[in-house]
């Protein structure tokens, strides 16, 4: 039987997509939370970033129907906000003025739950309020507490768009390789053509509307010139390493552009984030001397930060949690020899000279990082302060890369919407030392991007 989700203001303040995650089933949110988040919205804090983007959605969804009437959602349910006073004209739930302060945000929302089951909804209350799911099991109304990890991509920045140009716009872009415009036309998902606004460092699918050609470039806002420049040339690939989808060769762009200075890669496994970023690195570090070493690094996790159980040296005890980055750096110098030589035996060579570095984020906190091409793997297990502290130490003159896929947090502490890598991205945004691509084809292997999908 298809369920009704009533939602607390605190899932709200928890998760500000939350209201996608329930696929089929309806979704209500009761008037009175709208009240809470008002006073949320002003606050510089986490609560009220997600205040604010939760209004900014319920916003959107606006324009596709009536709030009070119900909004079709993409996972088939029914979006809904339900008016308080509905409640007056529900026998069950005026049995709450008879044991609870009627008034009290929490005893409104349960009513509502009680008024919506007394109509023969299947309905389900999900809050992280542990008492109120014990006053909703006094009143036999199903209470949960919100467990969903998943986020629908869609909804959060990619930092990428497609967009149509006129023929003068594109023979001017594809002439001069620069078009002095800071706003694109998109199409929306109800169908319609809107305006939108660039961000600093955007991508952009480029489509002739008259002729149907499509060519690719990146909004710059740097050096007191703002418009789209072309993507860099990476025809004769990086160090081996070529683009297998225009959303790798976005990445490659942010990556060798020096006015970058901070890029975020989000992606699911496979699609080749960690590869294209080290290769990168490699480029701009072994054979440009861009930068003095190559840093490499991720953090210790799901077993813990302290590495002190397991006996050796540091780097015996990192090495298992490194194995992903010895699996890049080996596939990459599997393709590409240096100095006649290739394998482990090249890499570890540039281990030994100073010019690659591998460490545990655990041994990395409290140095100073200067002149150095520094990437996070999976830095979604890292909180928004854990990054803050490590991206305030890098120096003058080094680049920082954050790769990693928030759907797959395994730090306990964290979750999809608040874990580091998320947090970097939305705060980052627009800004023009900043780029973010997320990455949505899987390359390494019909089995990974199946398990991808499904698991």
């Amino acid at each position: 039987m298809k369920k009704t989700f009533v939602l607390d203001t605190n899932i709200l303040l928890l998760d500000p997509l939350s209201i996608f995650k329930f696929g089929e089933d309806d979704v209500v949110i009761p008037l009175i939370c709208i009240e809470e988040l008002d006073r949320f919205k002003k606050d510089q804090n986490e609560n009220g970033r997600n205040a604010r983007h939760f209004s900014r959605i319920i916003d959107d969804l606006r324009k596709k129907g009536t709030l009070a009437d119900g909004i079709k959602l993409d996972g088939g349910g029914t979006f809904i906000i339900c008016n308080n006073n509905g409640l007056e004209n529900s026998t069950v739930a005026n049995a709450i003025a008879k044991s609870l302060v009627t008034d009290k945000s929490d005893n409104i929302i349960l009513g509502l739950a009680l008024s919506l089951k007394e109509k023969g909804k299947n309905v389900v209350l999900v809050t992280q309020d542990i008492n109120l799911r014990l006053k909703s099991d006094v009143f036999r109304v199903v209470a949960e507490d919100y467990g969903f990890k998943k986020v629908n991509p869609d909804l959060l920045y990619s930092g990428y768009v497609e967009c149509a140009l006129t023929q003068q716009e594109f023979e001017e872009f594809t002439k001069s390789e620069f078009l002095p415009i800071t706003s694109v036309k998109v199409t929306t998902a109800t169908g319609a053509e809107e305006s939108v606004e660039l961000y600093a460092n955007q991508y952009l699918i480029l489509n002739n509307k008259d002729k149907g050609a499509k060519t690719y470039g990146r909004f710059s806002d740097h050096g007191g010139r703002k418009g789209i420049i072309p993507l860099k040339s990476v025809k004769d690939g990086v160090w081996g390493i070529y683009p297998k989808n225009i959303e790798q060769h976005f990445a490659l762009d942010a990556l060798l552009s020096d006015e970058i200075k901070l890029v975020t890669l989000a992606g699911k496994a496979g699609t080749g984030k960690t590869l294209i970023a080290i290769a990168a690195a490699l480029d701009k570090t072994i054979t440009r001397g861009e930068y003095i070493r190559l840093l490499v690094s991720r953090p210790i996790q799901p077993m813990g930060k302290d590495l002190g159980y397991l006996p050796g040296s540091i780097e015996e005890k990192m090495n298992p949690w490194m194995l992903p980055i010895f699996d890049a750096l080996d596939f990459i110098f599997g393709k590409y020899k240096y100095r006649d030589s290739s394998g482990p035996a090249a890499w570890m060579a540039l281990k030994e000279k100073g010019l690659l570095q591998v460490e545990p984020l655990t041994y990395i906190r409290g140095r100073s990082i200067p002149s150095q091409f520094f990437i996070i793997d999976e830095a979604q297990n890292l909180s928004p302060h854990e990054l803050k502290t490590i991206i305030t130490r890098v120096g003058d003159g080094s680049k920082i890369v954050l790769a990693g896929d928030y759907e797959q947090v395994d730090n306990p502490y964290l979750d999809t919407v608040n874990n580091g890598l998320t947090f970097v991205i939305e705060r980052m945004r627009g800004q023009t030392a900043s780029s973010h691509v997320t990455l949505k084809t899987g390359e390494r292997s019909p089995l990974s991007e199946l398990a991808s999908k499904l698991l």
